[in-house]
């Protein structure tokens, strides 16, 4: 359970990285074109890679027993 979402998680990380790494240019040439459209794409893919990268950050540390102190 745990162990499969956090490991889910991390690869669905990794394939973000992988498609950001494999299809930089084209994603460069589209976001510095400016316009409503362009900055709505560069802030919607900073919170996806946020969101899937932070998810999987927090599994990790729970599956490994790591807590934060409150």
């Amino acid at each position: 359970g745990r162990i499969a979402k956090t490991v889910g998680l991390g690869l669905l990380s990794l394939g973000l990285y992988g498609v950001l790494f494999v299809y930089e240019n084209p994603i460069l040439d589209f976001t510095s074109r400016g316009g409503g459209f362009s900055t709505a794409a560069v802030l919607a893919t900073a919170f996806v890679f946020s969101a899937v990268h932070g998810a999987f950050t927090g599994r990790f540390w729970d599956v490994l027993g790591l807590k934060a102190k409150r």
